[in-house]
Order: structure tokens, then C-alpha cells, then sequence
């Protein structure tokens, strides 16, 4: 690719100047991976009013917080962990523990290089055996990810109990795995990509369909 003259250059015409500007704009808002943005599924407050609904529902079904966990999966499965767990200790009025695992791989959402998750150390917190432990992930895809984090967590103990808590479930499951606790489904096509972008960690709140 050849370089692009300077813009600030008075050798070039007006029109020229504006068109290399453009081009350069254009460069810089082009979206990673070669996606672009179909639809924004939710905002920041349908985002806020979906965990809500889903601390209650995640109390309702387990008949209080007796023994409640939640373990989010690292990214944005732990944020999520983490506002639940505020949540429900709003409702309560008692801390739930809160933990993370961290499963680093190439997402099989975002890329096909390396689709087997590896999972790396976890900081849990707190002894899962005997509790009511809610799993907590952006989306649920193919189950794989799901799937790596159950493993892990019976290496750390045995749980009374694991349920699945996602944002967002857009289908296309390779494994026998359902969330119990969603906040939205979503119909997919496998060309389409969910982003879930958090403010702990994008600053910003928001769900996003993207298009490759």
C-alpha cells in the first residue's frame, strides 16, 4: 500500500486534501476483526433493568441465598458476576460470594484459530463445596466455553448445585449445555457476532450484533 501525501500540504488542492481526510477517517472507524455494526440489541439502562430481573429470578429459584455463589467467567462474565452479586445483596441484605475462572482461548465466536478452551488459574475466593453456584457468562454459543468452566469448577470442589446465568444466548449449541437463568435470546446467523461491551471494562454499556 502506498503511504498517503500529508494532508497539510498547500501543494495540494482543496478537494484533494478533503478526499485524503476522508480515506484516513474512514481507516481509523473501521471495525476489528472486519466486522460491522448490524443493530444495538441493548442499551445501557435494558442492560441494568435485565440483571435486576435476573437477581431476582436467581433468589426466586433457589429459594434464597442460603449457600449462593456466583463464579464469573473471565472477561465480561465476571463484571456481570460482580453486579449480580450487588444485586442480590440488595435484595437480601447479605454479601453473596463472588469468584472468577479465567478461561483464555480463542473464542469461538470471535475466531477460529484455536477453538478448545485452556483454562488458567481461577480466584475463586471461597470453598464451592455444598454451595448453590451460579456460572455466570456474557453469551452462551457453542457450550464449549460453559463446558471448560464446569470442569474447572469440580477441581475445586464439589457444588451442591451449578447453574448457567448468561446475558445473552444466541443459540448454535455443539454441546448438551442450557443456561437456566437469560436475559435475552437471540436468533443468529454463524456469518453474526455478539458483542457485549461493559463499562469495567469498555466503558461504555451496551449489546451489539455485528456482521463479519
Amino acid at each position: 500500500m502506498l503511504p498517503l501525501p500529508s494532508v497539510s500540504s498547500n501543494r495540494l488542492p482543496a478537494s484533494r486534501r478533503l478526499r485524503i481526510m476522508d480515506a484516513m477517517a474512514a481507516i481509523n472507524t473501521t471495525p476489528q476483526f472486519g466486522l460491522r455494526q448490524k443493530t444495538q440489541l441493548m442499551s445501557a439502562s435494558e442492560i441494568e433493568r435485565t440483571l435486576v430481573r435476573l437477581a431476582h429470578e436467581i433468589v426466586e429459584k433457589n429459594g434464597g441465598i442460603d449457600a449462593l455463589a456466583f463464579v464469573g467467567i473471565r472477561r465480561r462474565g465476571v463484571p456481570i458476576a460482580q453486579r449480580l452479586g450487588k444485586l442480590v445483596e440488595r435484595i437480601e441484605g447479605v454479601p453473596v460470594p463472588v469468584g472468577t475462572l479465567d478461561i483464555s482461548f480463542y473464542r469461538d465466536d470471535l475466531s477460529t484459530v484455536g477453538p478448545k478452551p485452556v483454562v488458567q488459574k481461577s480466584d475463586l475466593g471461597f470453598s464451592i463445596q455444598d454451595k448453590n453456584v451460579v456460572l455466570v457468562d456474557d453469551v452462551l454459543f457453542t457450550g464449549r466455553t460453559t463446558r471448560a468452566a464446569m470442569d474447572a469448577l469440580f477441581t475445586a470442589g464439589r457444588p451442591r448445585r451449578v447453574q448457567l446465568c448468561v446475558l445473552i444466548d444466541r443459540g448454535h449449541r455443539e454441546l448438551p449445555i442450557e443456561a437456566a437463568f437469560i436475559g435475552r435470546t437471540v436468533q443468529t446467523t454463524m456469518n453474526e457476532v455478539i458483542e457485549v461491551k461493559l463499562s469495567e471494562i469498555d466503558s461504555a454499556d451496551k449489546v451489539l450484533l455485528m456482521e463479519k
